[in-house]
């Protein structure tokens, strides 16, 4: 678990840094993420993190946890709104204060856990090493959206091969979370990262292939860009498919943004 939680510790605090030295102002600043502004998307992370907490307590925990959460909520209210609320009502200082102790909490808890460990979720209960890259994705996810809205880049990495590890291990979820078939066409995955060498997931001679670059096949798989903005090449029905549908995270279906509508 060192490994992996290391490079979770790491992607915490290059997110942190973007956001530690932003005003009042640029904090209500809107993402293109579902209209969410940075501050929603931290108080997201934050309560997420409180929530991963309560599963490395036990699943009674966590699942006491988000009956409580829905236990305050009125019918009709949207349960992303009530989670960014909670954190939306706090002063931005008292809200990165809570994510930072929040989140060492975590990566405390998970270091102590076996790779194998099982920890309940939303959804099949998960490994602690792909509980520990979920919150990893999330992040980097998150974070994507934010230098978005600063327009601001940042530099492709190795953690990038957890994301995209992570978005191969989900491709049959992606369709049954859709209630689809899951295509029995075996696919080849081979990606560029970001010092020249190659990840590569499926057989080598499969007749269905998806390549690229691993920061773009992330951006696809996490549904921050379209794949017709990304340089993800696919060859086959049933990888095109995948690709259209692609969701790594966990939750009811969700698409990706219109071709031209995240480009930066």
């Amino acid at each position: 678990m060192h490994a992996i939680c290391e490079d979770l510790k790491t992607e915490y605090n290059e997110l942190d840094r973007v956001v530690a030295g932003l005003d009042e102002e640029t904090w209500s600043l809107v993402t293109p993420f579902y209209g969410w502004t940075i501050k929603d998307e931290i108080s997201h992370l934050s309560y997420y993190e409180s929530a991963a907490l309560q599963s490395l307590t036990g699943r009674e925990a966590f699942t006491a946890g988000f009956e409580a959460l829905l236990g305050s909520m009125k019918p009709g209210d949207d349960l992303f709104d009530e989670i960014n609320a909670r954190g939306g009502k706090q002063p931005v200082r008292d809200l990165l204060a809570s994510w930072r102790t929040t989140r060492e909490k975590l990566l405390a808890g998970l270091a102590k856990r076996g790779v194998k460990d099982r920890l309940a979720w939303y959804g099949p209960d998960m490994s602690a090493r792909s509980f520990a890259t979920a919150r990893l994705m999330e992040v980097w996810a998150h974070g994507q959206d934010i230098l978005d809205a600063l327009g601001l880049s940042r530099q492709p990495t190795a953690r990038l091969k957890h994301i995209a590890h992570m978005g191969v291990a989900t491709y049959g979820w992606s369709f049954v979370n859709r209630q689809m078939d899951v295509p029995a066409a075996e696919i080849r995955v081979a990606l560029n990262g970001p010092s020249n060498e190659i990840w590569t997931w499926g057989p080598e001679d499969a007749a269905e292939t998806v390549s690229g670059s691993a920061e773009g096949f992330c951006l696809v798989i996490t549904q921050r860009r379209n794949i017709a903005d990304t340089d993800i090449i696919v060859r086959g029905a049933a990888a095109h498919l995948w690709m259209d549908i692609a969701q790594a995270f966990a939750g009811p279906p969700a698409d990706p943004p219109a071709a031209g509508e995240r480009v930066h």
